[in-house]
């Protein structure tokens, strides 16, 4: 089917599908269901749940961990085999009950569908499933409705749609039968309503053009259905990390068994051993779990100030993120319309505070607070937006909600708000009749008796404000009423330019006195008006986003804003968050979809580079967007609130949707949900995310010295002759139970000072960065010697196991010292402070009382062939292991300064 009906005449279209306006038969219909199929997004088969289940296992790292248990279940160690296996498990869990959860957008795209259209078949009005809606029918819609299908209007009276959850316009969209240009953006065809939005008000008759995946909302579904599902960034440097541990971990056993066999000439049983020993040392088996504790702690902190992470992996990503595109409407606004400005003519302009929809607020003029009702002709103007309109404001629980137009709700709020309750004042000036808005004469009346002033009749007209002055031959001055001149037209359009390009909507307000005896109210009626004044009106900026705006900058992200709104609204709005300055030098300041259309490819991607907000755009484009930024190497976050952000939100690399005005597609398609919907919590998240990142890298860094250290004291035990210096099962307990209690504690180290205010990291950084090697290869040397010093002194005088439960003692105990040094990479403990992360000396203690445990209570000296050491013994060992915490201190402070 063509996707151009916008651009043709009705009659044109009804002819192009075979059909009228009263409508097909039913025959005809039954024939068209045959087809083109029902009027529903196809369930698609999803993955059964013991397939998502083993696509958890797909890890580099689970697969080491796999080889590990296999190696130590044939080699005989049936608790390192159980204790590997648990942690596979364990992970694997949580992994499957997270990507559960996220496959769910198509079938939340299917909820939307409605269930029954009203269609004419067979020259009558029926009521059917509207599954059963096929192109050609003729549809009937009123005030309520869900669009059943994309249609093209045929006929309408005083229709309008809301649409922001597919094109993102906040405001109901006017809608006429009138033709459009064939270039004309989805958001701007007036002539076309669209499945899954719903009728503001009025009635109109549409012939359907398009069903189930050729509607706008199953072209979404398709696009959300055909992005593959590829590795973040952390699972790939999980991945990179995991692949070298395995590969230090083989190459070294492998080293282990050659030399010990071929060369040194070892019982092929002992030198099996060493070789066991050095493939357990090199794996990081505490790793995983290490992993899932320092995302989990950041998703809660992150969750604390207003951001719910649904996939684990994306808090880090957030810490890696370079640009943020952000809707304008709910995200860096409130999603309200209220009131700012008032204009009388001859008078000083009215502020008017408040926010929402609570009806509390405060009228200024000049600075100077005021009683509104104390002022005459404010007074009557009140008075006026309170009658004239449909709109009702209702508590409920403790939040305000709107029955109507946003735009007429505004002005009720405005009234009530001088202490005018709309049900009070329609006591007084009781409404007689009213004549809706109309899209093509931009203007809306009511004809009013004043019951307190022997039933006078007044006639009250709201609307754009050049409509409103067309109609006016008279004007309210601050002492009488007189006939409006050319200079008072110029200023009041002045005035209106004015309070246009601060983002408000503008609307003109008159009047007129009719005889008592009129009962009707006519469109020729509405003529030799007297003009009263404007209100200027607008979705307010959220409180802090101006200030978030600016910690973005100084963080070295660039923020992008994507609206479906008009671009003289996105641009009102961008200005005063200061997202954009006065000029852009060679670059337009915005660009709407249509003018982007226009460039070639190298054109589109300088743009993009270069411009940071963009209007009028649809699903297509916000993914275009989303696309050509990650082509050029930046990461991602996308927000999104509508059913026409969902394709975009899978895309990013970390979408965020919006928890209270949010769809349930955008909310399952993406990695976060905000649950105040605000701009600000985003860059609170991307501070934690930040600091996940910071301790994402001390834990594995933690972690894997240990491995090194362990490493390479088996190494040079083989190099000079010794012993096996540790037991695999003695270091599965290191690498399990000491590294892993230690490293969750540093999952929760607190954010270091002046996290946003470094640029972000590379996405492609490994968790191993070059900083942090020379740092690694100190600390496993120190801890390397003071293990094989130690062995060496215990076994030459005490015996083997003695010397290996000393070994085990200092390695342990090294451990631990190292764990303070690792909380900070560049600031001394001193400085940032023994017990600004109360878990660090909580998890020491903890950490002894275990080794204390393994190494005295007789049941776990049996398993790990432990023997007892004395007190002076293991405080010398305890001593000695200090040097690594020194080291550590004295490195910070020669190459860092601190």
């Amino acid at each position: 089917m063509k996707s151009s009906f916008h651009a043709k005449p009705f009659e044109e279209v009804l002819k192009n599908l075979s059909t009228s306006e009263k409508g097909l038969s039913s025959d005809e219909a039954k024939k068209r269901v045959e087809k083109y199929g029902k009027n529903e997004l196809p369930e698609r088969g999803g993955e059964h749940p013991l397939i998502i289940f083993l696509n958890q296992f797909k890890s580099f790292l689970i697969y080491i961990l796999v080889a590990a248990a296999v190696i130590s279940f044939f080699a005989g160690h049936a608790i390192d085999t159980y204790v590997i296996t648990a942690v596979i498990l364990v992970n694997a869990g949580m992994g499957f009950v997270q990507e559960y959860k996220a496959m769910k957008s198509i079938d939340a795209l299917r909820e939307m569908i409605v269930l029954y259209a009203k269609v004419v078949r067979d020259g009558e009005i029926k009521k059917i499933p509207a599954k059963e809606l096929v192109p050609g029918d003729v549809i009937i819609m009123e005030e309520g409705d869900k669009i059943p299908a994309d249609a093209r209007i045929i006929r309408s009276k005083n229709f309008r749609t809301v649409e922001a959850s597919l094109t993102g316009e906040s405001l109901p969209i006017n809608k006429d039968s009138k033709e459009l240009n064939e270039k004309t953006a989805v958001a701007d065809r007036r002539n076309m309503v669209f499945m899954g939005t719903f009728a503001a008000g009025g009635e109109a008759r549409a012939v359907v053009t398009s069903i189930g995946m050729e509607t706008e909302i199953g072209k979404i579904a398709e696009s959300i259905s055909g992005i593959k599902n590829v590795k973040g960034h952390f699972e790939q440097k999980t991945d990179t990390l995991a692949k070298q541990m395995g590969a230090i971990a083989g190459l070294t056993a492998l080293f282990v068994f050659l030399v010990g066999y071929l060369i040194r000439g070892f019982e092929f049983y002992e030198i099996f051993l060493f070789t066991i020993a050095a493939l357990v040392s090199g794996i990081p088996e505490g790793l995983p779990a290490v992993m899932v504790i320092v995302l989990a702690v950041g998703a809660h902190r992150m969750a604390k100030r207003n951001a719910i992470i649904r996939t684990l992996p994306a808090t880090e990503t957030l810490g890696v993120t370079t640009v943020i595109a952000t809707d304008k409407t709910g995200t860096l606004t409130k999603s309200t319309m209220n009131v700012e400005k008032i204009f009388l003519p001859e008078e000083d302009v009215f502020d008017v505070t408040g926010e929402g929809w609570e009806p509390v607020g405060e009228f200024f003029q000049k600075d100077k607070k005021i009683e509104p009702l104390k002022n005459k002709r404010l007074s009557k103007f009140l008075h006026m937006t309170s009658i004239c309109n449909n709109a009702k404001v209702e508590k409920e629980e403790d939040k305000y909600k709107i029955m109507g137009d946003p735009t007429e709700a505004a002005l009720v709020v405005l009234s009530e708000k001088a202490g005018l309750k709309k049900e009070v004042v329609a006591k007084r000036d009781k409404r007689i009749d009213d004549l809706p808005f109309n899209p093509e004469l931009k203007y809306r009346a009511s004809l009013s008796m004043l019951i307190e002033e022997n039933g006078e009749k007044e006639i009250y007209v709201v609307g754009a404000p050049e409509a409103i002055l067309s109609k006016c031959s008279e004007i309210t001055g601050k002492k009488s009423t007189k006939k409006i001149t050319e200079k008072q037209k110029k200023e009041i359009r002045e005035k209106t330019h004015d309070f246009a390009e601060r983002g408000m909507r503008v609307l003109g307000i008159a009047y007129k006195k009719v005889p008592n005896k009129t009962e009707s109210l006519e469109e020729d009626m509405v003529d030799n008006l007297v003009f009263k004044g404007l209100v200027g009106m607008r979705d307010p900026i959220r409180t802090g986003v101006k200030e978030a705006i600016e910690k973005t900058k100084m963080a070295g992200i660039r923020v992008i804003m994507k609206t479906g709104d008009h671009k003289d609204t996105a641009l009102a709005i961008a200005k005063e968050i200061g997202l954009v300055g006065k000029d852009n030098g060679d670059y337009p300041l915005a660009m709407t979809e249509m003018e982007l259309n226009e460039l070639s490819e190298s054109e589109f991607k300088d743009v993009v580079k270069n411009i940071s907000v963009f209007a009028r755009v649809t699903p297509n484009m916000k993914l275009k967007l989303v696309e050509t930024l990650q082509e050029q190497g930046e990461t991602v976050a996308m927000t999104g609130d509508g059913i026409n952000d969902a394709p975009a939100l899978k895309k990013a690399d970390i979408g965020i949707a919006m928890g209270i005005t949010g769809t349930d597609v955008a909310r399952e398609s993406s990695s976060m949900v905000l649950t105040d919907d605000n701009f600000v919590s985003i860059v609170n998240a991307v501070e934690e995310g930040r600091t996940v990142f910071i301790n994402t890298r001390n834990s594995s860094s933690f972690l894997i010295t240990t491995n090194f250290a362990e490493t390479v004291s088996i190494i040079t035990s083989l190099a000079l002759g010794f012993p096996l210096p540790l037991l695999a099962t003695q270091i599965l307990w290191l690498n399990m139970v000491t590294d892993t209690t230690s490293a969750g504690a540093l999952a929760f180290e607190p954010p270091q000072k002046g996290v946003l205010e470094e640029p972000p990291k590379k996405k492609d950084e490994n968790i191993l960065s070059k900083e942090i090697i020379p740092f690694m290869i100190m600390m496993t040397i120190i801890m390397a010697i003071l293990t094989i010093t130690v062995f060496k002194y215990f076994n030459i005088n005490f015996g083997l196991d003695k010397a290996r439960t000393g070994a085990f003692a200092v390695m342990a105990f090294t451990q631990l010292f190292n764990f303070i040094n690792m909380r900070s990479l560049k600031n001394s403990i001193f400085k940032i402070g023994f017990f600004s992360n109360k878990l660090v000396p909580i998890s020491f203690v903890i950490s002894i009382a275990l080794l204390g445990m393994v190494m005295y209570v007789p049941f776990f000296q049996n398993v790990f062939r432990f023997v007892n050491l004395s007190l002076i013994e293991i405080s010398i060992i305890f001593v000695l292991s200090s040097t690594v915490f020194f080291a550590g201190e004295i490195y910070k402070r020669l190459k860092f300064k601190n």
